[in-house]
């Protein structure tokens, strides 16, 4: 008895340590792709701030009565989302946060109506339509502006977005075992129902998918305030997530899993042997298995792919209504897939290599089956994928632009890699179908050689899925490639003919002026300005100031400090642009004691 209790434990034990192993790549994939990133974008923005009133450094006569902002997409926000504080970074009172005549998109706060004249900063931390925050701080003076003495502090602690993709990794990855997974040992795989090990795996996926959703939903709460891990049992923080459409739709992920792991629990049960006294019991019992079931399944599959679509990047932007359903399936075939092939590896091809010589190893119907279930979810993926990029990217110069487009770059070769593995075991199971189409498909019929590589392609294929997932997980935490973009402005404008005279000014005759703004967005930029006379020379002039002005004629006219960085050559290291859209930088050019020369030079900001 020991002795057959042995094996059998050695068996479960390599299961488990292979499950710790894609765990564990699951979660270095995570931690490596979100430190890297976080090391240069700690906020991981996707609304993005439009127009303030009063603008970024503007100077008012008087105080406010109230602060708006206005965003690109719809936020929510709470008591804490808007902060005002003074030169010392002192908190002050002000009124509650609330939404401007029931537009979403749009945040007001009443002020204080006996500010002291001086430098105020606004600071903001809101939660976009996507279920991800966007925080920015902007100032704005009152009578003449002053110093302010302390930095203002907008990120939440490191590890409150690490643990955030954590949560979400774990949740990828547990979808894909308990939907692929599922599929595999109750439908391909006949002998699944009977195989300790395939329900282990299956179980295991409700178990990630499980903790991770619990994961996401109490982390939520610290990330959108700004707050530590402590965060997590504050009450009202979790009241305030559970208020929003990402806690709703966790909650309703959890009943979902719940939903299904009954269904899968009554597939995998052994049925019960025909009786006479129990036919009619039988045949409802049947009946349940054949209908009910692969509807529920049905059903609940592509309800829990919704609670990601329905609160995540495919329902903002563009083309919401052809987006959800798209990164539905997209989301539906790589759980398909990569939860299949788990247990395919683990249950069919390394641990049959165990077994005894002499009993016979058959593929079928399972390899044969999930070959072609890979095949539809690959050209799935493909076509959702490109137009999902395409999505999420815009343009070409986004891809290696941003920190999105590198990353789906990544995603991308480790899928192409993938599909290259997977034409290689398609290629097994038809030569080796055709050369004994008349027993069936097994391992033992097969060269050791071709066995071999078959095996180490599946494992290769296993551990790019994790890989996919972990990429993916740390992409729904990082700001869409076409919101993000902002591409240099680079532009040249010829000096205006008022500029040729004599004396200092004949030398910009028929000159020109070179901008340079980065990185062109709302916030602030480096503009290197360069004065050329005719013959392309640098030209110094005795100064050189400037001011930005809004196409929006409400808005003033904000000061640019610009100082000489060489002879023709000037720079504003600290231009702030208050908000994207289309600006003119005003250039006022003094070529002698008496004589200036403004020249526009209009351009874009993302």
């Amino acid at each position: 008895m020991t002795r057959s209790m042995r094996p059998a434990g050695l068996r479960r034990v390599r299961l488990i340590a292979r499950l710790a192993v894609v765990a564990f790549l699951v979660a270095c994939g995570l931690v490596a792709d979100l430190v890297s990133v976080a090391a240069t974008h700690p906020a991981y923005a996707h609304a993005y701030l439009l127009e303030t009133s009063p603008v970024d450094g503007e100077v008012l006569a008087s105080p406010p009565a109230e602060v708006r902002l206005r965003f690109n997409e719809a936020v929510s926000f709470n008591q804490r989302s808007i902060q005002l504080l003074d030169v010392t970074a002192k908190k002050l009172a002000i009124g509650v946060p609330g939404h401007v005549d029931g537009k979403a998109n749009t945040a007001r706060v009443s002020l204080p109506t006996d500010l002291a004249e001086g430098t105020y900063v606004l600071a903001w931390r809101v939660t976009s339509a996507d279920s991800h925050v966007v925080s920015g701080a902007f100032s704005f003076s009152i009578g003449h502006p002053s110093s302010l003495a302390a930095p203002v502090e907008q990120d939440a602690d490191p590890a409150v977005p690490v643990v955030d993709a954590v949560g979400r990794g774990l949740a990828f990855l547990g979808v894909a075992l308990a939907l692929g997974g599922a599929l595999f040992v109750a439908v391909l795989w006949p002998a699944g129902r009977d195989d300790r090990r395939g329900r282990r795996i299956v179980w295991s996926g409700f178990a990630a998918l499980t903790a991770g959703t619990v994961v996401v939903l109490l982390v939520q709460g610290p990330y959108a305030a700004g707050t530590s891990l402590t965060g997590v049992f504050d009450p009202e923080l979790l009241s305030a997530t559970l208020s929003t459409r990402l806690g709703q739709a966790l909650l309703v992920r959890l009943v979902i899993v719940l939903a299904l792991g009954v269904a899968f629990g009554v597939a995998v049960r052994p049925s019960p042997p025909p009786a006479g006294a129990g036919t009619a019991r039988v045949g409802a019992a049947g009946v349940t298995r054949r209908i009910v079931l692969p509807a529920v399944a049905a059903a609940g599959a592509v309800a829990v792919t919704l609670t990601w679509t329905l609160a995540d990047h495919a329902q903002t932007g563009v083309q919401t209504w052809l987006a959800v359903p798209a990164t539905s399936l997209h989301l539906l075939a790589m759980a398909l897939w990569l939860g299949g092939l788990i247990p395919l590896a683990a249950c069919v091809l390394i641990p049959a290599g165990r077994r005894e010589p002499t009993r016979a190893i058959s593929l079928e119907p399972a390899l044969p089956r999930f070959s072609q279930l890979a095949q539809i979810c690959f050209a799935v993926i493909a076509v959702t994928g490109l137009y999902l990029s395409w999505r999420q990217v815009g343009t070409w110069g986004a891809l290696g632009g941003t920190d999105f487009g590198q990353l789906l770059l990544g995603k991308i070769a480790a899928v192409l890699a993938v599909v290259g593995l997977a034409a290689g075991a398609r290629r097994f199971v038809r030569r080796h179908s055709r050369e004994h189409s008349r027993e069936p498909l097994g391992l033992d019929a097969a060269p050791s050689a071709a066995v071999r590589r078959l095996r180490r392609s599946v494992v290769a294929e296993v551990v790019l899925g994790v890989a996919v997932v972990s990429i993916t997980a740390v992409l729904v935490n990082t700001a869409p490639a076409r919101t993000s973009y902002a591409p240099p402005v680079h532009t040249k404008v010829p000096v205006p003919a008022a500029a040729d005279g004599a004396g200092p000014a004949i030398g910009l005759r028929g000159g020109s002026v070179e901008v340079k703004i980065e990185p062109a967005r709302a916030g602030s930029n480096v503009a290197d300005i360069y004065i050329a006379g005719r013959d392309g020379s640098l030209v110094a002039v005795p100064e050189v100031s400037g001011e930005l002005e809004s196409g929006d004629r409400s808005v003033p006219a904000l000061p640019v400090k610009i100082s000489a960085a060489e002879p023709g050559h000037y720079v504003a290291n600290s231009m702030s642009i208050p908000y994207p859209g289309a600006w003119v930088l005003r250039l006022d050019i003094r070529v002698s004691d008496f004589d200036e020369t403004p020249v526009r030079v209009p351009f874009t900001a993302r």
